[in-house]
C-alpha cells in the first residue's frame, strides 16, 4: 500500500505505526531472550556430556590390571629386537638370541631386457604357493616384461608380489623380473617355479632368498615363528628379532613403570577434575554477577556430582576398618578430596604407596577377577553390581556412569533414555515451542500492521477530504464577503 503519512493529518504515521509495533514486540523479545538461554543450556549439556564421556571412556580405560598398570623394558643390548606390552607380564629378567630372521621367498630369472615393454614371446609361468597351484599364460603379443609383471599381480597379487627391476644403469639399463611371496615363512614359500615363456629362460631361473622362518632362543629355549614377531612366547610381552647372530645373547628386564601408572592416575584425575570444575563454574553465584551459568542448580549437575562421587569416594567402611596396610582409600595413597570437590594428588605419598606395593596400589583401582552382576535382569538395581570378591573403584566408576546418563536397551528391545539424552530432549523441545510460539506472535504483528497501515491510510483520506471541503467553504465566504 502506498503511504504518504501526515500529509492530509499533519501527525507522523510511520512513527506512531512503529511505536505500536514496538510496544507489541517486547513479548516476542522475551520469548527470543528464553530461546537464547534453552541453546546456551542445550550447549552446556553437550559440553558437560563431553566431560562425563571422557571421565567414563578414560576409567573403563584403567580399570583392568592390563589397562592401568604400566611397565618398562629394558634390553642390555639394543638393536637385537624391540619390545612392546600386551598384556600384565610378571617382573622378572629372561635371556634372548636371534638366531636366524624370518624371510620371504624371491626369485628372479637372469635375462635382462633393455626395454620392459618389449615382447619375449609366448609361454607359461607355473608355481606353487600357500597350497596354491598358478598358472599363467602368455600370448606372444601380451608377453613384455611389464605386461608379465601385471598379469602375476593379477593372478596371484593375494600371495605374491611380482616386480621390474633395473639392475643395470640409467643410461644403459637391464631389467629383470622379481616375483617375490608375500608372507614371511617356511610355510609360505614359492615353489615349483618353472617357465616356458620364450625370453625367460627356465634354466636361467635364480632363488635369491629362501623362505624361512625366524627362530630364537629365549631363556635357552629354541622357538621359531613364521614372522619376525613373537607376541605368544613370554606372558605379556610382544618382542620382533631384528638382527641375528648367533653368538650375542642379550637379557632384557621387565619392571613395573611407576611414572607411566602415575601419568594414568593423573590423566583421570585431570578428567575428574574436568567434570567437577565444569559443575562448580556453573553453580556459582555472587551478588555483583548472579548465578554463574545457565545450568546453575539444575538437578542433572547434582546427579553427576553425586554419581561420580560416590564411585570414587563412597568405599566400604567395613574394608577400611579390615586395611591393616593403607590400601583401602585413595585417600591413603595419596590422591585427596579437595574443598570444591576436585581431586589432587599428593605425589610424595603416591610415590611411595606405590613403592611398597604395586599390587595392593592397583588392587584399589581395577577389577582383577571380572565382572558378573550374577545375571541380574536389565532395569534392575542389582544389573551394574558386580557379585565377584573383587571390584575396583575405576571399574566401579565407569559402570556408574553408564547406569546414571547412559541409555538403557531392555530385554524387549525397547529402550530408556539417559540423563543427557532426556535434558537434551526436553530442551530441543522447549526452543520448539519456542519458535512456534514467535512464529505466531511475528504472523500476529504482520497483521496488526496492515491494520494499522489501513486505519491509518482511511484517516489520511477523511482528512484529505474534510480538508478539501473546509477550503471550498472557505474560498466561498470569501467571495461572498467581496461581493
Amino acid at each position: 500500500m502506498i503511504q504518504f503519512g501526515g500529509l492530509a493529518s499533519g501527525l507522523d504515521t510511520a512513527a506512531i505505526i512503529e511505536a505500536v509495533l514496538n510496544a507489541e514486540r517486547f513479548p516476542i523479545q522475551l520469548l527470543q531472550q528464553d530461546k537464547e538461554d534453552e541453546e546456551k543450556k542445550l550447549s552446556l549439556i553437550g559440553t558437560l556430556k563431553g566431560h562425563v564421556q571422557s571421565l567414563r571412556d578414560k576409567a573403563e580405560e584403567l580399570s583392568s590390571l592390563g589397562g592401568f598398570l604400566s611397565h618398562k623394558i629394558t634390553p642390555s643390548i639394543e638393536g637385537v629386537a624391540s619390545f612392546s606390552v600386551i598384556g600384565t607380564p610378571a617382573p622378572g629378567a629372561h635371556t634372548l638370541k636371534v638366531t636366524q630372521l624370518a624371510a620371504a621367498s624371491r626369485f628372479t630369472f637372469t635375462d635382462l631386457v633393455t626395454d620392459p615393454d618389449t615382447d619375449l614371446g609366448a609361454g607359461d609361468l607355473d608355481f606353487d604357493i600357500d597350497g596354491t597351484h598358478y598358472t599363467l599364460s602368455v600370448a606372444a603379443n601380451d608377453s613384455s616384461l611389464n605386461e608379465i609383471k601385471d598379469a602375476l599381480n593379477s593372478l596371484a597379487g593375494d600371495d605374491i608380489t611380482a616386480s621390474v627391476v633395473n639392475v643395470g644403469t640409467s643410461s644403459s639399463p637391464q631389467y629383470q623380473l622379481v616375483i617375490a611371496g608375500d608372507e614371511t615363512g617356511q610355510s609360505n614359500g614359492i615353489l615349483n617355479l618353472t617357465s616356458s615363456v620364450t625370453g625367460l629362460t627356465d634354466a636361467n631361473k635364480v632363488e635369491l632368498t629362501t623362505a624361512q622362518n625366524a627362530s630364537v632362543e629365549v631363556d635357552g629355549l629354541t622357538v621359531e615363528r613364521e614372522t619376525n614377531t613373537f607376541d605368544d612366547v613370554v606372558e605379556g610381552l610382544s618382542f620382533s628379532a631384528q638382527a641375528a647372530d648367533a653368538n650375542t645373547t642379550i637379557s632384557f628386564n621387565t619392571e613395573i613403570d611407576s611414572d607411566g601408572i602415575k601419568t594414568k592416575v593423573q590423566e583421570l584425575v585431570d578428567a575428574y577434575n574436568e567434570v567437577m570444575g565444569f559443575i562448580n563454574d556453573q553453580n556459582t553465584f555472587s551478588e555483583e554477577d548472579g548465578v554463574g551459568g545457565q545450568l546453575f542448580g539444575d538437578s542433572m549437575l547434582r546427579s553427576v556430582r553425586s554419581t561420580i562421587s560416590n564411585a570414587l569416594l563412597n568405599v566400604d567402611i567395613a574394608t577400611v576398618i579390615a586395611d591393616t596396610t593403607g590400601f583401602s582409600t585413595m585417600s591413603l595413597l595419596g590422591i585427596g578430596l579437595q574443598s570444591d570437590g576436585t581431586l589432587s594428588i599428593d605425589e610424595t605419598k603416591l610415590d611411595a604407596k606405590l613403592a611398597e606395593d604395586p599390587d595392593a596400589f592397583a588392587d584399589l583401582f581395577v577389577d582383577t577377577d571380572g565382572f558378573d552382576n550374577g545375571g541380574a535382569a536389565v532395569n534392575t538395581s542389582g544389573y551394574f553390581v558386580d557379585q565377584t570378591a573383587d571390584d575396583g573403584l575405576f571399574d566401579n566408576l565407569f559402570r556408574a556412569i553408564d547406569q546414571a546418563v547412559e541409555d538403557l536397551e531392555l530385554a524387549d528391545g525397547s529402550t530408556i533414555s539417559g540423563l543427557f539424552e532426556l535434558r537434551e530432549d526436553s530442551t530441543r523441545d522447549n526452543i520448539e515451542r519456542f519458535d512456534d510460539r514467535i512464529q505466531i506472535l511475528e504472523d500476529r504483528l504482520v497483521q496488526t500492521e496492515d491494520r494499522l497501515v489501513a486505519q491509518f491510510s482511511a484517516l489520511e483520506e477523511l482528512m484529505a477530504g474534510l480538508n478539501s471541503q473546509s477550503a471550498f467553504l472557505t474560498q466561498s465566504l470569501f467571495q461572498q464577503q467581496s461581493q
